[in-house]
């Protein structure tokens, strides 16, 4: 057996931020303006292209314009959510969206104005912007800050905590043989949502063509209910409606050119289903079901110059479409363009999944706060979502720093056991039978089979779900046997760890909401119907070895704050 052992590298900071994608960036950038407070950023890929917004965006899906109020956007995301949201959180989101939005234009971004000078908008809550740029723009926002430090090619992996407070967290560098130990007095997790808990849509060496980035993994989500947060509406999965084989997007069809959901009889169907997110999907796998697919977005009205527009506006984002219609011969305005469901995917910028947080953004172990896809309760916050709950996160950072609620929470240190025995002891193992890459599709078969994936139309009951908690928590009990032969190998093997806790706790929330609420996001065989009292929150907190839940009252007006115990 080889003994490997790491270079302990032990760094302090005043706010660590986990994550430097979308919020964490901006986030960072806030924070700059207190210049006596040391900020450290920990990414594990590079914050010049990392997160969600790696490759860039052509639009930004929340922004009121058009006479329209943050009242307006808070009742468009409760519809959508079908009333489960957190009605405090979402104001605070609706309140700045337009903000954040023309100070990412003062930064460089290129939003398309008409001849008069206004945003050119797509519906009154969504502006074009040419977004290719977006990630390196907030990257340079970061590192003209002289009080923060960027750590990147740093994987994290677990929190530091005593009597329920934060005090730093524990990670590893994924380039060479290096652990960190960090210290900080608060931390904010901005890690984004989880990808890959599902088999995805296409097979083999294209696997990670997906919706989510695949290297979000719910780190951030795994590391919270492994330190005991109280986590709410992980049931609210998300499902896209993407176009078939690139999942590519559909909202820049169907909503830039008007094109309507028909069957393959050429029936306009999204009528019949309704026009929610869950509904669009709902209804195309319902029309598949009876036997009326393939379905399509009806692209044949568009005009030359509209479909020039497309083929620029998918290169932009989702290059693989425009390839696909240039090698097929046919552009999107002679043939229809084919449509399907991806798998689901845990992320709290589209459905309210995440940390049960309260209004400044803290969750319920102290100091610790949690900002953008990894937070819960705001669906439909989108990029300027995210950064708007990136800059909440900041001033209330810099608020519990400055009242010394660090000192008050914590009392006596105790010493953590250091995460890098761990580490080692993968580092040193000699190669098995097993590889993370194999458990990891043994995972996604389990959670496509049994909890409601593309296998099953979405659909699941509580004797498949408990089966396949059965099976996730078997295949936990083999990550021991492991070997990692360097740094990368290390990493996949965490990156699967932290799948196996969210669909632990996802497979909890499934089973706790006994109804069908969100058609396709979350389709109960047992209980095909809304109920009355499941208008509520399903939360969950990991204590002694399983999940305890909690079901929340409605949040109606005012503001919710944690009481801790």
């Amino acid at each position: 057996m080889k003994n490997v052992k790491l270079k302990r590298s032990c760094l302090e900071t005043d706010v660590l931020i986990i994550g430097g994608g979308t919020a964490g960036c901006y986030a960072a950038i806030k924070l700059g303006a207190e210049k006596e407070l040391r900020v450290l950023v920990a990414e594990k890929a590079n914050i010049e292209r990392s997160g969600c917004l790696a490759a860039g965006v052509n639009a930004l899906n929340a922004y009121i314009s058009n006479g329209h109020t943050p009242a307006d956007y808070v009742e468009y995301a409760r519809k959508d959510a079908e009333g489960i949201i957190r009605d405090d959180l979402m104001m605070t989101i609706a309140e700045s969206v337009n903000e954040v939005t023309e100070d990412l234009e003062r930064r460089g971004l290129v939003i398309l104005k008409d001849e008069s000078g206004n945003y050119v908008t797509r519906g009154w809550r969504n502006v074009k912007i040419n977004g290719e740029n977006i990630k390196p723009l907030l990257a340079k926002g970061v590192r003209e800050q002289s009080n923060v430090t960027v750590l990147n090619h740093v994987n994290i992996t677990d929190l530091k905590i005593t009597n329920g407070t934060v005090h730093g967290a524990w990670g590893f560098s994924v380039r060479d043989l290096t652990a960190y130990d960090i210290e900080a007095r608060a931390v904010l997790i901005a890690t984004g949502g989880a990808a890959g808990l599902y088999r995805p849509n296409n097979p083999g060496f294209s696997r990670h063509k997906m919706w989510y980035p695949p290297f979000n993994t719910g780190a951030g989500y795994a590391m919270g209910i492994r330190a005991g947060a109280e986590m709410t509406t992980l049931e609210h999965r998300f499902i896209a409606l993407r176009c078939k084989d690139t999942i590519a997007p559909t909202g820049t069809i169907a909503q830039g050119v008007g094109a309507k959901q028909v069957n393959a009889r050429g029936e306009i169907y999204e009528t019949k289903y309704g026009l929610t997110t869950p509904q669009r999907i709902f209804g195309t796998v319902e029309e598949n079901r009876k036997g009326n697919g393939p379905c399509y977005l009806d692209t044949r009205h568009i005009t030359a110059e509209q479909q020039s527009d497309l083929y620029h506006a998918y290169l932009n984002m989702a290059p693989a479409q425009t390839l696909k219609w240039i090698e097929s011969g046919k552009g999107p305005k002679e043939q229809l363009v084919e449509v399907e469901g991806t798998e689901p995917y845990v992320v709290g910028g589209h459905t309210a999944s995440g940390f049960w947080i309260d209004t400044k953004r803290e969750t319920t172990v102290h100091g610790l706060f949690a900002a953008g896809d990894v937070a819960g309760g705001a669906p439909q916050k989108y990029v300027t979502g995210a950064l708007a709950e990136g800059e909440i996160a900041a001033e209330a950072l810099a608020g519990y720093l400055a009242a010394g609620r660090d000192k008050e929470a914590l009392g006596d240190r105790r010493e953590d056991a250091p995460a890098w025995t761990d580490y080692e002891a993968y580092l040193s193992h000699e190669p098995g039978n097993l590889t993370a890459e194999q458990l990891e599709e043994a995972m996604q078969k389990v959670m496509d089979e049994y909890a409601g994936g593309i296998h099953t139309d979405y659909r699941y009951n509580k004797s498949r779900l408990e089966l396949a908690d059965e099976k996730i928590k078997h295949l936990e009990s083999l990550l021991p046997q492991l070997a990692a032969d360097g740094p990368y190998e290390l990493l996949k093997i965490y990156e699967l760890r932290e799948r196996l806790t969210v669909c632990r706790a996802l497979i909890a929330h499934l089973l706790a909401r006994r109804e069908t609420r969100w058609h396709t996001f979350g389709e109960n065989a047992d209980y095909p119907e809304q109920s009355p009292e499941g208008c509520c929150y399903i939360n969950s907190r990991w204590e002694n070895g399983s999940f305890h839940i909690y079901r929340r009252p409605l949040v109606k007006g005012g503001h919710y704050e944690h009481t801790h115990p």
